[in-house]
């Protein structure tokens, strides 16, 4: 996927044990760059983003989609709006009409990888039916894009190519968000790479991202990025930011005690998304339980902050307690990858699964007591009971006692210095034990299935989770960077004057050897009709 191949996945269509004949074998699933969930490949600090593309006379139609979070955005407007993007979202993979190619090359190079869908997608009528059909309604004015068409060209598309690559299972992509370009500082591609935001050209050399990114979780290593390429304009959204900031710097208590509830807190975005995937396994459900566990707390010590935007986060938290009392009381804390490994059901959960379960776990005693019997009765004292999978269970006796063996023993295989037999209860018994087995993993199968059902119901509460899970801990990090680095807050108003005492480079200063001082700058710049007589320049904590 790194080299930007698509994997076709193959696997079997039916079950072994319920045909003669050869086991039908189809591709059920096409992994390209942008359409990948595996945890092996992916970045857990960074979005995975395909992107697709509609061009239209005057603009062009944009939409991301991250299948392995389930983050739907689109937006549109001219060329050097969309390459801004691109730039920005560094998608994996972009797909576009057949018919644009060439457009698409002249305008944005030939460094992404691309892959052209057929121009009949990208009608309104078939784009429309996708989106309703994998939002469930019956309109799209909910999502306030019905002046965005070539977006939405462009959303339809992402989801035919999910389809097309066997990705039919996105109940987790439960909505669309518009970006909107006036609601954020214009930072073009070259702006981007030479402030050195994200990446820099230069080996060994820090960015902003670096400098400022002590974020604990994966949702809010991969917000800080999207925080970073598209700054705030509004200033009671920006000023909404530095309050809570402040306050985790005056508090330390407060800070410190919610960055300790926040760092067990797993990748619950990309977990959850797996539910809705299918792909998730028993140790992965054990994960989302043990992370649910950790927003409770959290959503108390926020109910007690005095800041109104702490304390609408503390309302939005769910804590999911029904959710974690199931998995708490059904799976093993110690469950295994995979279901088919058996052992990830607790002890009361199924009747007929506690009592297979306790035939095989009385096995050994079972065989010892048999073989014990056979010592006793033929006198074999070096006789043992083994088992494989080619053979099952057998008796083994050495070639120097052959001649003790009763004729009731049926030889099953010849070793060069001892020979394996069968007895007819151990036959019985074996049969007993791999039907157990057997019919243990179908019911731990059945019940994780099952388990998979219900915590569907809590896709978007834990999607949700994630969100203010991310901008707490962006927060957070804002405040661990400004102390760590002594950065003080600015006030910020609608003037055209910039007015910075002793400011310093976050970047450069940084990469100073150790011992270097650095020195700071005033900067004055002053622009418009601004009376600055009535401006005031100030830093606070």
């Amino acid at each position: 996927m790194k080299a930007g191949y698509r994997v076709a996945i193959c696997d079997q269509l039916e079950d072994p044990k319920k045909t003669k004949t050869i086991v039908k074998r189809g591709v059920t699933e096409l992994v390209t760059p942008g359409v990948n969930s595996n945890d092996h490949i992916l970045d857990s600090n960074k979005n995975n983003y395909l992107a697709s593309l509609f061009f239209d006379k005057e603009e062009i139609g944009i939409a991301f989609i991250d299948i392995s979070t389930g983050e739907f955005i689109i937006s549109k407007g001219n060329a050097s709006y969309i390459d801004k993007l691109l730039q920005s979202f560094k998608p994996a993979e972009i797909i576009y009409p057949k018919r644009n190619q060439k457009e698409f090359q002249e305008l944005f190079g030939t460094k992404f990888f691309c892959f052209s869908i057929d121009d009949w997608v990208y009608t309104q009528e078939y784009t429309t039916e996708l989106l309703l059909k994998q939002f469930e309604t019956i309109s799209l004015k909910g999502f306030g894009i019905m002046q965005y068409d070539v977006a939405t060209f462009a959303a339809g598309a992402a989801l035919y190519y999910l389809g097309q690559t066997e990705h039919n299972r996105t109940q987790h992509i439960s909505k669309i968000n518009l970006l909107e370009g006036h609601q954020h500082v214009w930072l073009d591609r070259f702006t981007i790479r030479n402030l050195e935001l994200l990446f820099s050209p230069n080996e060994n050399a820090k960015t902003l991202c670096d400098v400022i990114d002590m974020t604990q979780t994966p949702m809010g290593s991969r917000l800080i990025r999207k925080w970073i390429i598209l700054p705030l304009k509004d200033i009671a959204a920006i000023e909404a930011r530095h309050s809570v900031v402040a306050d985790f710097v005056l508090d330390d208590s407060l800070a410190n005690t919610l960055i300790q509830y926040i760092k067990p807190i797993g990748d619950i975005e990309r977990l959850i998304s797996k539910v809705s995937l299918g792909k998730i396994n028993p140790r992965e459900v054990i994960q989302i339980k043990r992370s649910l566990s950790c927003i409770e707390p959290i959503k108390n010590l926020l109910a007690e902050s005095k800041n109104p935007v702490l304390l609408k986060y503390g309302e939005l938290l769910n804590a999911c307690q029904q959710l974690i009392h199931k998995i708490e009381n059904e799976i093993m804390e110690d469950a295994p990858v995979a279901v088919n490994k058996g052992n990830v059901f607790r002890e009361g959960v199924h009747f007929e699964l506690d009592e297979l379960k306790n035939i095989t776990q009385k096995g050994k005693d079972y065989i010892l007591s048999i073989q014990q019997k056979e010592i006793e009765a033929t006198g074999i004292s070096s006789l043992k009971v083994g088992f494989n999978n080619v053979f099952g269970y057998y008796l083994e006796v050495t070639n120097l006692h052959k001649n003790k063996v009763p004729e009731t023993w049926m030889r099953k295989q010849t070793l060069t210095n001892a020979e394996r037999y069968i007895t007819e209860e151990l036959k019985v018994y074996e049969q007993k034990v791999l039907t157990a087995e057997e019919k243990i993993l179908q019911i731990e199968e059945e019940l994780f299935q099952k388990m998979i059902v219900y915590i569907h119901d809590y896709i978007a509460p834990i999607q949700f989770n994630a969100n203010i899970i991310g901008e707490l801990d962006c927060l957070l990090s804002f405040c661990l960077a400004s102390k760590k680095n002594n950065y003080v807050k600015p006030i910020i108003d609608q003037s055209l004057i910039i007015d910075i005492k002793d400011g310093r480079h976050p970047v450069i200063e940084q990469l100073l050897e150790l011992g270097d001082a650095y020195v700071p700058n005033d900067v004055f710049e002053f622009g418009g009709t601004t009376d600055h007589d009535d401006y005031w320049s100030e830093y606070e904590w």
